[in-house]
């Protein structure tokens, strides 16, 4: 009994977890209170077993990527470089254009910064690290998963022992 307990309960901490690491990939894309629910989501990883954020091995590490969040500091950063040096900023976007290197969004943010930093024009760097985050899930809680698992192994140390105990007192008494 205490063993189906536990085995429901870690399944309930791991669909939990999936719920919250969705809630911050729809925070992330709809420029939401990311803050928050990464809060909540690292709260209940550090605090429930069975959370492990890892896909398996060719998911992507660290397993939470705020890819819209950088996507949009990055246009920022691309923004105020044509709003302060315009003038600049077109040069640099017909220069990468002729040279073929707009297919994407970051492509082109890359070769207008190149460019502008060639220049003397320099927005500093935005670490991708500030964007990717991965939580450690705890071996043991004190919760229901937790607990029920501690009994299970409990009861199941006390049968065997049970069991040895009878099967040496029938020897003993024959």
């Amino acid at each position: 009994m205490f063993g189906y307990i536990s085995i429901k309960a870690l399944q309930h901490n791991n669909l939990e977890m999936g719920r919250l690491r969705t809630a911050v990939f729809e925070a992330d894309k709809n420029n939401g209170d990311v803050e928050g629910a990464l809060r909540a989501l690292r709260e209940h990883v550090h605090g429930h077993m069975n959370t492990s954020l890892e896909t398996g091995a060719n998911g992507a590490h660290p397993p939470i990527q705020l890819k819209y969040t950088y996507e949009r500091l990055q246009t920022e950063r691309q923004e105020t470089l044509g709003r302060n040096n315009s003038a600049l900023y077109n040069e640099a976007l017909q220069t990468c254009r002729a040279e073929g290197q707009t297919s994407n969004a970051q492509d082109t943010i890359n070769c207008i910064e190149n460019y502008a930093e060639a220049r003397g024009v320099r927005l500093g760097d935005i670490p991708d690290a500030l964007y990717k985050f991965d939580f450690v899930s705890a071996k043991w809680s004190p919760d229901l998963a937790g607990w029920s698992l501690v009994a299970a192994v409990l009861n199941a140390i006390g049968f065997i022992l049970m069991t040895l105990y009878n099967w040496a007192m029938k020897r003993y008494l024959k």
